[in-house]
């Protein structure tokens, strides 16, 4: 499993945040569509029915946000507070109107900005067109499968965002 920008990338399936367990909310990105996961989302569209793909209240990190979590994440560890993961918005655009779908993040401190406006490019990217989506999706798979070690780091991360929204 390997977090690339928003994405969350195990054995070759690709989500839109953390890779949901059990219950919990989630997007997985398939060739057919996006499908929506957990107990109060559990729905599918197929990509010739998306006209875009947002996302929304993505945390994005600054210093100012990343001491922010460390003094969060103290005081929930030092008090015994739940399981308070942070969590952003999917947004479909389709025939019928918007749908908002929850994903928790997979990065506990915040996105970099850079990676941020790659996912999201690269999120639009997907609703372009039948190659585009397919071409773009296989490579993040094929990526996953074959780097099941771990995530690169920041520089890996942002170079392999620009080479997926270029295919």
């Amino acid at each position: 499993m390997a977090m690339v920008g928003l994405f969350w990338i195990a054995e070759g399936d690709v989500y839109v945040g953390a890779k949901p367990a059990g219950l919990a909310a989630g997007v997985r990105l398939t060739p057919e569509g996006v499908m929506a996961l957990g107990d109060k989302q559990s729905a599918f569209w197929f990509w010739d029915d998306i006209r875009e793909l947002t996302v929304e209240n993505v945390p994005v990190r600054s210093l100012k946000r990343h001491l922010g979590t460390m003094v969060d994440m103290a005081l929930t560890v030092g008090l015994g507070a739940g399981d308070d993961a942070p969590t952003m918005t999917v947004r479909l655009e389709t025939p019928d109107g918007e749908v908002d779908l929850l994903a928790y993040t997979a990065a506990v401190s915040g996105y970099s900005p850079t990676e941020y406006e790659l996912s999201r490019a690269l999120l639009g990217r997907m609703t372009e067109g039948a190659a585009t989506l397919h071409t773009t999706l296989a490579a993040m798979s094929e990526w996953g499968r074959a780097h099941e070690g771990g995530s690169p780091r920041r520089e890996a991360r942002e170079g392999l965002l620009r080479e997926w929204g270029e295919v």
